[in-house]
């Protein structure tokens, strides 16, 4: 079916702000051309996107639809999924408190969350509540994520705390750097036992309110009340379609201090411009504090694009953002990615310089060039490449770099595996931290599934002498082999078949041990 064209949302806000500009700068924006080749070649359901220049707001700007197909078009106070610049909130809601002298950075975590465990007890001793936001706690890249992701899934913050002591590190504490969710998540508790109130009510009196975000919402909200909420998609053939629709009522997300804000452009706009110039909020974090979350705490790989696009020469983590220098200019960053929903936000503070872009699709390719086509509009204006030639680019480092890995696995061969076959190994698993699972047999075929995540359910697949899980509602870029292991008692593990799987499947951190038959 063909994908109608896309149509331009001109928001109020923009005319408004046209009109007060002065002649020169309320002409033809250079965002315009840049945003409008990101949606002809990146094909996304709906993208929102502002810049600030020297404290204003100088281009907004939205295509397409909450919805595809709807008729919904997307404007400024459109409710997007932040995904990861949630941390960003978070590592405030913590200086503020740390301003109000209800916590320091250097306290142990278990000086308010007594529960809390790591596998080694030396390092639960010493985690301190700063170590929760730069990623140094020896855990592999994304840990523990499958008691977060997919969603929904009926995993607590609870369960999260206590998962933590069945997790191996692959690295010493405070040795390396690898991208943690699971840290943030007890980043806000330990905020609700300093601030004496759930995170997200401190989220709304130490963030949302006092900077006038008025439409960011956390915790538990009625979706059909506030309205205007933009829908994630998932590409289809030719279109997009909806996946994990909103419900009437959002729910309280256990990866709220993680991932699980939502905002709109307008409130993003105004956390850019307060980021940038404290005046505008006046005593709302100390200058102290302003500084502790834009200082590199822990080094970062600085990757080959990142030298190469950006003239880069350092990159870290601060509290809930990235720090490096673009073509000699100080830049502080985090992007978002969940499923069907991408954001990105920058800032060059030294300028007083911020762009946000927020998608309702996948969108990964997309948020990345564009970002880099209006930071360069900056930071480098004749070494600026067109939104097509950064796309060309990044394609040919995909192609690249398949040629220069282990290519996917053909698995077209698959067939449903025999009940019979496979019967000495059916029953009911565990694994410490994921919770019980099922191998059972299921309407003539083999199903694995996963109690308390009701999206890893899926029938188990023959591919020659190797199994295979085709999950129901998962792509196929997100399957695991599925290999059972003898012995007293049997033991299962899963690993992902595509190299280039999110990592957020950490599924090479599953151990399940057989407990039970099937019911």
């Amino acid at each position: 079916m063909h994908t109608p064209p896309f149509r331009s949302t001109t928001l109020l806000l923009s005319l408004a702000l046209a009109a007060a500009l002065p002649a020169s700068a309320a002409g033809p924006s250079p965002f315009t051309p840049m945003l409008d080749a990101t949606v002809e070649h990146h094909h996304l359901p709906g993208i929102a996107m502002a810049v600030v220049d020297n404290g204003q707001v100088v281009f907004t700007g939205t295509r397409g639809e909450r919805r595809a197909g709807s008729g919904e078009p997307i404007d400024a106070d459109t409710l997007f999924k932040i995904a990861s610049n949630s941390k960003a909130m978070t590592a405030a809601v913590l200086a503020r408190l740390v301003d109000r002298g209800l916590l320091a950075w250097d306290d142990s975590v278990t000086k308010y969350l007594p529960q809390f465990r790591m596998r080694d007890p030396w390092v639960t001793q010493h985690m301190q509540v700063r170590d929760l936001l730069i990623h140094n706690s020896g855990l592999g890249l994304g840990a523990g994520d499958l008691m977060l992701w997919p969603e929904p899934n009926a995993f607590t913050r609870t369960d999260i705390i206590a998962g933590l002591e069945h997790l191996k590190p692959v690295t010493s504490f405070r040795s390396g750097y690898a991208y943690d969710n699971l840290m943030y998540v007890v980043a806000g508790e330990v905020a609700a036992a300093a601030g004496g109130k759930p995170y997200d009510q401190l989220l709304r009196e130490e963030v949302f309110s006092p900077l006038g975000m008025t439409r960011c919402q956390a915790g538990t909200w009625s979706v059909a009340k506030v309205g205007n909420v933009a829908q994630p998609h998932a590409r289809r053939g030719s279109g997009n379609v909806v996946v994990n629709a909103d419900t009437d009522v959002a729910p309280d997300l256990t990866s709220m201090a993680a991932g699980g804000i939502r905002c709109s452009l307008r409130d993003m706009t105004r956390w850019m411009q307060v980021l940038l110039d404290p005046t505008r909020v006046p005593g709302w974090l100390s200058e102290p504090q302003r500084r502790a979350l834009w200082t590199a705490h822990m080094p970062m790989p600085l990757g080959e694009r990142q030298r190469r696009w950006d003239n880069a020469h350092f990159s870290a983590y601060g509290y809930g953002w990235r720090l490096s220098d673009m073509d000699g200019q100080w830049k502080v960053a985090h992007t978002g990615t969940l499923s069907g929903m991408y954001s990105s936000l920058a800032l060059l503070p030294d300028r007083k310089v911020g762009v946000v872009i927020l998608i309702n699709g996948e969108g990964e390719d997309a948020r990345t060039v564009l970002m880099q086509a209006a930071l360069k509009h900056y930071t480098a204006p004749a070494q600026r490449q067109t939104v097509a030639g950064y796309t060309e680019q990044l394609q040919a480092e995909r192609t690249q770099r398949r040629s220069t890995t282990h290519a996917l696995p053909d698995t077209t061969a698959r067939k449903a595996a025999g009940v019979a076959a496979t019967a000495q190994w059916q029953g009911l698993y565990r694994d410490p931290w994921l919770g019980q699972a099922r191998l059972c047999p299921e309407n003539n075929t083999v199903r694995f599934s996963v109690d308390k995540s009701p999206t890893l359910r899926g029938t188990v697949m023959q591919l020659d002498s190797r199994w295979l899980v085709q999950w129901d509602t998962l792509g196929a870029d997100a399957e695991p082999w599925l290999q059972v292991e003898p012995g007293t008692p049997p033991t299962l593990r899963l690993s992902a078949i595509d190299p280039d799987i999110d990592f957020s499947y950490d599924y090479q951190d599953l151990h399940f041990t057989r407990i039970g038959d099937c019911p």
